[in-house]
């Protein structure tokens, strides 16, 4: 099923299923002819929006076996909310009536990284965009260097739980900053899915969802 008026969980269930199909190496690159692209020229009606990290092992639409117009991508370094994303994201949400964001962190992240090391007695001065960009990750490395064994040590912390907790603090962010998107989630027209992204599997693991991703028999039966 394709085109607008789909629900959250059916473009939730088409999105996994896509990642399945790049998890088993039988993708089938779907909408990626000339003739989609033709037809897409003076439009676009994405399935869905997807905010992630700009890391170059997470290439939206080829994790979750889409083509062109699928997905509304917006990307940055350990995707981190601003201005522009929230914009961005709003567009998707208010303009082309997507009713899915997907907020994709994964393992091994340099932005996560360097906000840890960034903790250490004698972590070295980072340049000054950078310091910006990852400071929004340091609350997450704070709570779980508090919760640890060594909470004196932050910069020994588990790299992947802190990308949990940013994760979690990213969406709740994006809901906190942004008054149309908690509104379209209210209104049962939108859900957010946060998600981790293994490198190594190839899987996206879904963490958290906000907004109704209710499957219905019959949305759980639809190819």
């Amino acid at each position: 099923m394709t085109g607008p008026g789909r629900t959250p969980a059916e473009v939730w269930i088409e999105m996994m299923r896509g990642n399945d199909r790049f998890v088993l190496g039988e993708p089938r690159h779907p909408r990626q002819d000339v003739e989609r692209r033709e037809a897409l020229a003076s439009k676009q009606e994405p399935h869905a929006a997807l905010f992630g990290c700009s890391d170059s092992r997470l290439a939206a639409e080829i994790i979750f076996d889409k083509g062109i117009g699928d997905l509304f991508v917006v990307r940055n370094a350990g995707q981190i909310i601003s201005d522009s994303v929230i914009g961005s994201l709003e567009y998707a949400v208010g303009v082309l009536a997507v009713p899915l964001i997907v907020v994709l962190g994964h393992d091994e992240c340099g932005a996560v990284r360097a906000a840890i090391d960034s903790q250490a007695t004698d972590a070295d001065v980072l340049p000054p965009h950078i310091g910006n960009l990852i400071s929004k990750i340091i609350p997450a490395v704070r709570r779980v260097a508090a919760s640890s064994a060594d909470p004196l040590e932050p910069h020994l912390v588990d790299s992947l739980e802190v990308g949990r907790q940013h994760l979690r603090d990213t969406v709740a962010e994006l809901l906190e900053q942004s008054e149309l998107i908690s509104d379209a989630i209210a209104a049962g027209t939108l859900a957010i899915v946060g998600a981790n992204y293994r490198l190594l599997e190839g899987r996206a693991v879904p963490d958290i969802h906000i907004g109704n991703l209710t499957i219905t028999p019959t949305e759980g039966a639809a190819s």
